[in-house]
């Protein structure tokens, strides 16, 4: 099973680029993030044509999530985080794809900090803290995917000295996801790439993709019984490099069946 996270930046206006990739690439999954779009908006004929079911929350001209499935239905378990009734933005859907619950999330950029925009991020960050670990006691397999916002070590950024007091990298924010991975998640990309300098967005200023000075800021957290079926995770990053995309690449993992024998993997 082939599960995808794409922040696309506008799934209408950077439709042709998720169509060319969807075909190229032939995900299983697809989490979709920024579809900046009310749900009436949502390109849904399209994104069928090119033999995908999806559910999907919009929002008008910001945020809005959406999942994405090949050759079956999801199955809509959730639409919003549990935490804050009075909260619109469009930042979490859920839903179950062949046996597997896909939380599909956009986590608050945070900035300015300091500043009620970031207070909202931390307040974000502990609402799916609180959620990851109902999930977990569930004791089924369950990935947390998307755009996290968060960089989560040095290594995930490029000239971290610059970073210090952007809410993306804040030290808050790092040991929110830290706290996060510590209830017991698996991520992913650095579980299977441990040491590797690896980015999932890049700036449209300065050239920044030529130069790659990214960042990684899209993440799969993976529940033990789906970590131990992780065989493949990616960065499709020459997608970031195509006329009119997003500065975000997709990023995949592929899972198996059954778990696979291999040496423990490390979280993140």
């Amino acid at each position: 099973m082939k599960i995808a996270t794409y922040n696309v930046n506008g799934v209408n206006g950077r439709l042709e680029v998720l169509l060319r990739w969807l075909h190229e690439a032939e995900p299983d999954v697809v989490v979709l993030q920024e579809l900046k779009a009310p749900d009436a908006k949502f390109p849904a004929k399209a994104i069928e044509a090119a033999g995908y079911d999806a559910v999907w929350h919009g929002q008008k001209s910001w945020n809005g999530v959406a999942i994405l499935s090949r050759g079956q239905e999801p199955h809509l378990t959730r639409k919003g985080l549990p935490g804050e009734p009075e909260d619109e933005q469009s930042r979490y859907i859920e839903a179950i794809v062949n046996g597997v619950v896909i939380g599909g999330l956009y986590l608050p950029n945070g900035n300015p900090y300091p500043g009620p925009k970031f207070d909202y991020k931390l307040r974000w960050f502990q609402r799916l803290h609180d959620y990851a670990a109902e999930l977990l006691e569930l004791k089924v397999p369950v990935v947390l995917v998307g755009d996290y916002n968060v960089m989560p070590t040095e290594l995930d950024v490029y000239k971290p000295e610059r970073w210090t007091d952007d809410a993306l990298f804040r030290l808050e924010v790092r040991e929110a996801f830290r706290n996060l991975v510590g209830l017991g998640w698996t991520d992913a990309l650095r579980a299977l790439h441990p040491g590797e300098r690896i980015y999932t967005f890049w700036d449209y200023f300065r050239n920044a993709y030529a130069r790659d000075a990214g960042l990684r800021l899209d993440h799969f957290l993976l529940s033990p019984d789906l970590a131990a079926r992780l065989k493949t995770a990616e960065v499709d990053k020459h997608v970031r490099g195509w006329e009119h995309t997003s500065d975000h690449a997709p990023v995949w993992i592929e899972v198996s069946d059954k778990p696979i024998k291999r040496r423990r993997l490390k979280n993140g």
